[in-house]
């Protein structure tokens, strides 16, 4: 089956610093590649997975579930470990929650999360009526390119898989019950405005976790998929940033 435009997952050998770059549901590694490139132009090395059942066509996200997702990047977060020294995990909305997860399940392994619009919850309704609707039909409208700036589209699926979509509900309860297992160093960016994923999603990460080192920064000009929208600018540079910020310490320690 072939990839969606700019769906093709992306690696870059870099310095001795990674970073794993998580997507988000129904999108695919277009949303994070300017990003990838980025803190590629810095020297890091740069992972950006495509996970399981994306990129391709809404059927085959269907036959897969949060399992799958969750292997995917904590197979590439093993493999930056063994090439690098310290490696950070970050993502935009379910790519959120998979990196929280990463961090919550690693420990020291990971030296510092970033997330962009991070999902943990669904709208109470979907979320009542998944059980029961994914068994009647097989997928509803979808929820790609919800982007303030004119003329940017991003990759993904116009449908959402109903057995998809409930197995990422039983994730997001899984994950909001593992964030206090997230010590690490946290940079949290969210949407003033967000047409997929509430606010109030920042707040409960923001809530949750035993961080003590954490950064919230609210973008006031990007809907869900701000990393190809007006803040995308602001998201690259406090990343690196933050990423500067946490290495730089560690090495005059």
């Amino acid at each position: 089956m072939p990839l969606l435009p700019g769906s093709e997952p992306m690696f870059h050998e870099g310095g001795r610093t990674g970073v794993l770059l998580c997507h988000g549901f129904t999108g695919s590694p277009q949303s994070l590649r300017p990003w990838a490139r980025h803190l590629a132009e810095q020297g890091l090395t740069v992972s950006l997975p495509l996970l399981p059942g994306h990129g391709t066509r809404w059927q085959d996200l269907q036959h897969t579930g949060w399992q799958d997702w969750y292997a995917t990047v904590d197979r590439e977060l093993r493999l930056l470990t063994e090439r690098c020294d310290r490696v950070f995990v970050a993502g935009l909305s379910m790519g959120g929650a998979l990196a929280l997860r990463l961090a919550a399940r690693h420990g020291d392994t990971v030296s510092g999360v970033v997330v962009v619009n991070p999902g943990m919850t669904m709208k109470p309704l979907d979320s009542l009526v998944l059980p029961v609707a994914r068994h009647l039909k097989a997928s509803t409208r979808g929820i790609v390119s919800d982007i303030a700036k004119e003329g940017v589209e991003e990759s993904g699926y116009q449908r959402v898989p109903l057995h998809a979509a409930y197995s990422l509900r039983n994730f997001f309860t899984l994950v909001r019950g593992e964030l206090p297992q997230v010590t690490q160093p946290l940079l949290v960016l969210h949407s003033r405005v967000d047409h997929v994923v509430p606010p109030s999603d920042s707040a409960i990460v923001l809530n949750k976790v035993s961080s003590t080192d954490v950064t919230e920064t609210v973008l006031e000009d990007s809907y869900h998929v701000a990393t190809l929208d007006h803040d995308a600018e602001r998201i690259f540079a406090d990343s690196c940033g933050f990423i500067t910020r946490l290495t730089t310490r560690k090495i005059s320690t």
